[in-house]
């Protein structure tokens, strides 16, 4: 009766092969690749991920050490009966001590980086011709540094070719300037002339 027992566990086990530690050794090696692999990938992903947020974040700073701001006020000059604006004049200076801003004129080369725009009630022109002087230090190049400050000039009966006013800026009228820098924000200047002109406006 034993003997029996102990040949029909035999037969039971007699197809049973084991794991040999070469096989155990390549399917460990396989999940150690594998787990190689998958690390690589996401570790790749993170370095990305973290060098575009790098980038993002110098970009934004140079853009806020790169803004324009108003110096004072801006002033408007009538015609010689004052009836109506011929001249307008602002002053510029860096918003904080920052990166240099190009203030190449616009002297009708098309050389400028610096747009300059006016919206009235009937006409948005982009881009018009103006001039610059440097009020206090000047090194002399083109560029608006920390401690310059720069005198916008925008002479309406000349702001380019083929580029006019449809109708005069006169009493009580409201016209728009728009300063874009090629880097930073854009300065927005909005104004409403007086009920009466006089041969030099402050228009605070």
């Amino acid at each position: 009766m034993l003997n029996r027992l102990c040949r029909g566990i035999t037969s039971i086990n007699a197809g049973e092969k084991g794991m040999t530690g070469l096989e155990t050794a390549i399917i460990l090696i396989a999940f150690v690749t594998v787990a190689a692999v998958f690390s690589y990938a996401v570790l790749s992903a993170g370095l990305y991920s973290a060098e575009r947020g790098k980038e993002t974040i110098y970009s934004a700073l140079a853009e806020a050490k790169s803004n324009l701001e108003m110096s004072g006020s801006l002033l408007a000059e009538a015609d010689s009966t004052n009836s109506y604006v011929t001249q307008i004049y602002f002053t510029l200076k860096n918003a904080i001590a920052g990166s240099p801003i190009d203030l190449t004129p616009n002297d009708g080369t098309q050389n400028n980086k610096c747009v300059i725009s006016i919206t009235t009630s009937s006409d948005y022109l982009n881009n018009v011709q103006w001039s610059r002087r440097i009020v206090g230090s000047d090194d002399g190049d083109m560029l608006l540094e920390p401690g310059e400050q720069c005198e916008i000039h925008i002479n309406l009966s000349a702001l380019g070719d083929n580029i006019t006013l449809t109708d005069n800026l006169t009493a009580n009228d409201f016209f728009s300037l728009q300063v874009k820098p090629a880097i930073g924000s854009t300065v927005t200047i909005q104004r409403t002339l007086p009920a009466a002109l006089d041969k030099i406006l402050d228009l605070h």
